[in-house]
């Protein structure tokens, strides 16, 4: 775990957006006039898929994939100009947000400056040509970071941003040598010393694959020697079959659980349900009741929170990376004011400091505990809308549910359960009836 890491980044809720799809008009400028609207949802980071310049060899769709970079140390002239940048920068340290932008260090586009500049810095065959170590990959040319020169080019893109923004999502982080993170760490805190590092993790199968290859993968574990916080990949094969049917609840419960004692004390997760690698949460869950339950989930457990730009409408559609896919914005946003209050609850310091515990129930309920000496905050959570009773560790009597605002009772040491989501709080004890 990097050193420097404060637990209270458990806090952190970041809105991830792809520029080139968030608005008509797909600009820097155009997203600024939403900031305002992102700000409410809670948003603490504002994260910006890559918005640099897209090669043309090899290019996937007609405007190919903003993670095959033409140039780093550039903006996409359809996105805006490093101006534009710098001023969105601006408006969103005016309102309170931070922003965090894409490191792409794995590869590059197969076009890209540093291809014609550096062609021995990148993996290459027996033969000569280049190499990728994930066969999908056609539109990228992968990085060879045993060509130690590469090394202080990289540093010097990430000092250039550095200066600007106020964190780091390291894509394919794991595939970079961990030595070049720590590294990078140390260099850039003499810059921006309160810059987070977050990485994009992989689940073990996948880190299997690429060390079958003879290629290093880094684990979770290991990457907290270098970042803040990593992803929920770790968890998330296991929640895609739970959500399928072919796992029990208790099976990812007991995942999570065993997930908090694997990494050190002060590790964070990024939770998230949905992002743009994935499928929209709303079409791996249709019931809107479910899909609540699971976001007030989602963002009670120990760790920061991930939305996806879109997300708080309910969309169902996964916007295409490869092509022209505007985000289609419906008139209501039906889990806006739901994120909006978890966010608010996740600030309390028992979600930061709180001994943490998860408990599978019948009829698919799961009951999350933080506790401490003096108090226990409780969120009961129905994954499958049902009605039913929960065992809880709270003293009987009267709270207010924190989400709503309404009354609910603990008779007997069960809660009795209407399909939508509760967090009580012993500080909240209501008087009898």
């Amino acid at each position: 775990m990097a050193d420097t890491t404060k637990m209270s980044l458990r806090r952190l809720q970041i809105y991830s957006v792809f520029v080139r799809n968030h608005t008509v008009e797909g600009t820097l400028k155009a997203l600024a006039a939403d900031l305002p609207r992102i700000k409410q949802l809670g948003t603490d980071f504002v994260w910006l898929l890559p918005f640099n310049p897209v090669g043309q060899v090899a290019r996937k769709g007609e405007l190919g994939s903003p993670y095959a970079i033409q140039d780093y140390r550039k903006v996409d002239p359809l996105q805006g100009t490093w101006q534009d940048f710098k001023d969105f920068v601006t408006a969103c340290h005016q309102l309170g947000l931070k922003v965090m932008v894409d490191v792409v260090f794995n590869h590059t586009a197969r076009d890209s400056v540093l291809l014609q500049r550096q062609p021995n810095w990148f993996l290459r065959n027996q033969h000569g040509q280049l190499k990728n170590k994930n066969p999908d990959w056609t539109d990228v040319a992968e990085l060879d970071y045993r060509k130690t020169a590469l090394w202080q080019t990289q540093l010097t893109t990430l000092k250039q941003y550095a200066a600007l923004v106020d964190g780091f999502r390291c894509d394919v982080a794991p595939q970079v040598p961990l030595q070049f993170w720590l590294q990078a760490r140390q260099e850039i805190a003499q810059i921006n010393p309160e810059l987070i590092w977050l990485a994009e993790s992989t689940d073990g199968q996948y880190i299997r694959k690429i060390r079958q290859q003879g290629f290093p993968s880094a684990t979770d574990g290991e990457l907290y020697r270098a970042f803040d916080l990593t992803y929920d990949y770790d968890v998330y094969p296991t929640w895609r079959r739970y959500l399928a049917g072919e796992l029990a609840l208790r099976d990812y419960v007991a995942l999570l659980n065993q997930q908090d004692v694997t990494y050190p004390a002060n590790a964070i997760k990024l939770r998230f349900l949905e992002n743009h690698d994935q499928p929209r949460a709303h079409a791996l869950i249709p019931n809107l009741s479910d899909l609540r339950n699971w976001t007030a989930f989602s963002a009670f457990q120990k760790g920061a929170t991930l939305i996806y730009a879109g997300q708080e409408y309910g969309m169902k559609h996964t916007p295409s990376l490869f092509d022209a896919d505007r985000l289609q914005w419906p008139q209501t946003a039906p889990l806006a004011a739901l994120i909006t209050k978890m966010h608010q609850l996740s600030q309390d310091q028992i979600q930061i400091m709180g001994n943490y515990q998860l408990f599978a129930q019948a009829n698919d309920i799961v009951e999350v505990v933080y506790q401490t000496k003096i108090a226990c905050r409780v969120g009961i959570f129905s994954l499958r809308s049902q009605s039913g009773h929960a065992k809880v560790v709270l003293p009987d009597g009267r709270y207010q549910n924190l989400i709503t605002g309404q009354p609910v009772t603990v008779h007997y040491g069960v809660l009795a359960i209407t399909g939508q989501p509760v967090v009580i709080d012993t500080r909240r004890q209501l008087p009898a009836e």
